[in-house]
């Protein structure tokens, strides 16, 4: 049978290719057929050679092998089943199967009708090799086939008579084989005829189920004939013979063993044993090391003593003895020795209960335990009950402590055991006064705290310390003054002399002597009030000047001013610019912060600013002509409501007590000349305190 199409096709495939491989024809056969064994796409092969001949051989090969493969498949079924429907689907490969299935139950139809096996049907070259094959496998050994012989005898039996020379003289020599006749060729056993009657090809008895392989091995054809091969090893211990069976193997007498000097080697189907050489006695046991050890026989057997008489084991024996009174625990031995009678514990010497109630018992006794104690049979003693562990959480409402057959509850701090023994009630600690002042109590606990000007103590947590109010970082500010720390408040104070304390407590308070009329001065002088004191002080108006008006309280100052008063004729009087000398006192603090220039004095004049005069413009200067200590002061002019003013500012702190007069000129200026000038006296006092 042809192979099939889609096999064919991928051939012309191949044919594009170009070889170049110097592998030969004979291998590239038989990687083809490894790989038609394997079951590999016959169509796809990995290809060995460029060679397009190499290729041709290959896949025609590969699918040879895949044909016989399946040609035996379908022999097999056929005489296993005896049928091929099974094998009825529109496939490549079933439908070589199935050819061969049909065509070999055609040649068991035939043997079945004792009809001759070599038959004249036209159903195709391979469909009559299977047919007559399978017709043959089932015929008796006398059937004879008169047609066309498929199997002759060899050569060495044709020779007998030598007709095979004449024979082949008859053929003329164009039989690959041999001749029979009459111008007609035969093949030697193993193998057919090819259609072109002169040339033999080997018959492949694996493919037409000719083999006597068994099951479990596998046919694989052979030059004239086939070998069977086993698909399953023997496993271990046994070796595969010529004639494909499992034998054991003798490791004793091949010398594989591993059996030591003192042991001999003792053969087992698949494998061996090690026997000992030494044999041991009677009363014995062998180990696996060959060793001999002691039958202990009162262990081993059952009773091997009679009755009355105990056993004793001896080395490779034992002996039997007669058995004396043994009483076990909780019995003696009677006075005649022949019997055991009970021992009445709780009438012993020894207290065996310690304590509580003792019952005799056959043997033993039991002890009859009090309340908060149990009985141990193991130790036949009486224990005690730890009822906090046994019962944990439902006794005791806060601790429970176990005691000998009892138990005792307790609380934790800040509680005291209630009237049942067991809750707890919140102990009041504040009835016992812990705390240094005042006390709260809580539910298990209690708090102290102080009363004002105290703190509690971070040591103890109930004493209350003085808060030092002085010492605190606003300390500084509670008082103008002196800060005095007193237990649990503090009090101010004032320096000694020209102040009092104010009614806040902490501020001080200058005092006006001028006004209360505890100064000094006499009468010619005037009182200034000063911080923290006063100062006499009298004052004369130079000559041509005279005193103007009376003394009026201005900016914290009193001001006295004297004017020119010249005489009748007094001509240098009239011409002399300075119109007037004013007396004015100012008293100051020691500034603690000095951030920005303080206004002390402000010089107000009657002249508008920027204003103009038939004469022309006019103007005001102001100058600080004597008495400017450290220059820590300056004068500056500006406008107020349209009129110049002088302002006298402090710009540097100053540290007292200091006492200065400022000297300042106010000057009256036109475009012509001066039209006069003012002099203006400040009697500064910087006291040494800030308030």
């Amino acid at each position: 049978m042809g192979p099939c199409a889609v096999l064919l096709c991928s051939v012309l495939g191949v044919l594009l290719g170009q070889g170049v491989g110097q592998i030969s024809i004979e291998d590239c056969c038989k990687d083809g057929q490894r790989r038609g064994n394997d079951n590999e796409d016959c169509a796809s092969l990995p290809l060995i050679s460029e060679s397009i001949p190499c290729r041709i051989v290959q896949e025609h090969c590969c699918v040879t092998v895949l044909e016989d493969n399946m040609c035996t498949t379908g022999i097999t079924v056929a005489k296993d089943q005896g049928v091929c429907d099974s094998l009825f689907t529109n496939t490549c490969e079933t439908k070589s199967t199935k050819m061969c299935c049909d065509c070999c139950l055609l040649g068991k139809a035939t043997q079945a009708k004792d009809l001759p096996c070599d038959h004249n049907l036209s159903v195709g070259y391979q469909c009559g090799l299977v047919s007559r094959a399978c017709c043959m496998d089932g015929a008796p050994d006398n059937q004879t086939t008169p047609t066309q012989k498929t199997e002759l005898p060899n050569m060495d039996e044709n020779t007998d008579n030598g007709e095979n020379s004449i024979l082949s003289d008859q053929c003329k020599g164009k039989c690959a084989h041999d001749c029979v006749g009459n111008d007609t060729c035969s093949c030697f056993k193993g193998y057919k005829l090819k259609p072109d009657g002169k040339s033999c090809e080997d018959i492949n008895e694996c493919l037409l189920g000719a083999s006597n392989c068994r099951g479990g091995e596998r046919c694989i054809n052979t030059e004239s004939s086939f070998r069977c091969q086993r698909e399953v090893s023997c496993g271990t211990g046994y070796e595969l013979t010529d004639d494909n069976n499992c034998k054991d193997i003798d490791e004793c007498e091949t010398g594989i063993h591993n059996c030591g000097p003192e042991f001999e080697c003792q053969n087992t189907q698949g494998s061996f044993r090690c026997l000992p050489k030494v044999k041991c006695g009677p009363g014995y046991i062998q180990d696996a090391l060959g060793n001999c050890i002691d039958i202990n026989e009162c262990v081993s057997q059952m009773g091997p003593c009679h009755r009355g008489q105990i056993c004793i084991n001896t080395v490779g024996s034992y002996i039997c003895q007669r058995n004396s009174v043994n009483c076990g625990r909780g019995y003696h031995v009677n006075e005649e020795g022949t019997r055991c009678v009970d021992i009445d514990e709780c009438n012993g010497p020894e207290k065996v209960c310690a304590g509580h109630g003792c019952i005799n018992m056959i043997g033993s006794f039991r002890c009859e335990c009090e309340a908060g104690y149990t009985f141990n049979s193991i130790g036949r003693t009486c224990e005690d009950v730890n009822e906090c562990r046994h019962y944990p959480g439902r006794l005791c409402a806060h601790k429970c402590e176990n005691i000998l057959g009892s138990y005792k509850c307790s609380c934790t701090n800040g509680f005291k055991l209630a009237a049942d023994g067991r809750n707890c009630d919140d102990l009041n600690e504040c009835e016992s006064n812990p705390c240094s002042q005042e006390c709260a109590n809580v539910y298990g606990s209690y708090q102290c705290y102080c009363r004002r000007g105290y703190q509690l103590s971070d040591i103890d947590g109930m004493t209350c310390e003085d808060i030092d109010e002085c010492a605190l970082p606003t300390g500084g500010h509670i008082c103008s003054y002196r800060c005095h720390n007193t237990p649990g408040s503090f009090h101010c104070s004032c320096p000694v002399s020209g102040y009092t304390l104010a009614p806040n407590g902490r501020s001080c308070q200058d005092i006006d002597e001028c006004v209360t009329g505890t100064h000094t001065c006499s009468v010619n002088q005037s009182c200034f009030n000063v911080q923290g004191g006063f100062r006499c002080l009298s004052f004369e108006c130079p000559n041509n000047y005279r005193r103007v008006g009376e003394t009026v309280a201005r900016l914290h100052s009193d001001t006295i001013r004297c004017t020119k008063s010249c005489q009748p004729n007094d001509v240098a009087c009239v011409l002399d610019p300075m119109h007037s000398v004013s007396h004015t006192f100012i008293s100051l603090p020691t500034f603690r912060e000095f951030t920005k220039p303080e206004e002390i004095v402000f010089l107000r004049t009657t002249v508008p600013a920027y204003g103009s005069y038939h004469l022309g413009s006019y103007d005001v200067k102001f100058d600080i002509l004597e008495g400017n200590v450290e220059n820590a002061f300056d004068i500056i002019k500006r406008v107020e409501n349209g009129m110049y003013v002088g302002v006298v500012r402090q710009v540097k702190s100053l540290i007292g007590p200091l006492a200065t007069t400022l000297k300042l000129s106010m000057r009256n200026l036109t475009t012509q000349s001066d039209s006069g000038q003012n002099i203006i006296n400040v009697h500064m006092f910087v006291s040494e305190f800030w308030f």
